[in-house]
């Protein structure tokens, strides 16, 4: 499983692309792996606005409904409508095509995010 170093992730499975003023957002590997295929996704709207952990949308597998949350606080500046029409992206490619939404950071909250080294530790304790 893969777990690019230039990344952070949270605890909850997304990553952002850096800790500066306007990132991308997606979801791990192993939430990947977690969910199955995916099926459906849910995403907010250009403009809203969101707290750091606050849901932004949702996910759907052929296993579950799963919540995204917002790594930190920020407006979205940019939906991806690919993998809106096609899912799959995200199965595929989590890193890099199937990336979810853009953000313009509103205040800096960078506390709870892990770099990679950090996020699969966190995964090895999790699954103990």
């Amino acid at each position: 499983m893969e777990f690019p170093r230039h990344l952070f992730f949270t605890k909850d499975h997304e990553w952002l692309s850096d800790d500066s003023d306007e990132f991308s957002v997606g979801i791990s590997a192993y939430a990947v792996e977690q969910l199955g295929d995916i099926v459906y996704l849910e995403l907010p709207a250009v403009g809203d606005n969101f707290a750091a952990r606050e849901s932004f949308g949702t996910v759907e597998s052929v296993k579950t409904v799963s919540d995204l949350y917002m790594p930190r606080n920020g407006e979205i500046l940019a939906v991806n409508e690919e993998v809106m029409q096609d899912p799959e992206i995200v199965q595929d490619d989590p890193y890099g095509k199937g990336w979810l939404i853009k953000v313009k950071a509103t205040a800096a909250d960078t506390g709870n995010l892990l770099d990679a080294l950090s996020y699969q530790k966190y995964l090895v304790q999790e699954e103990g």
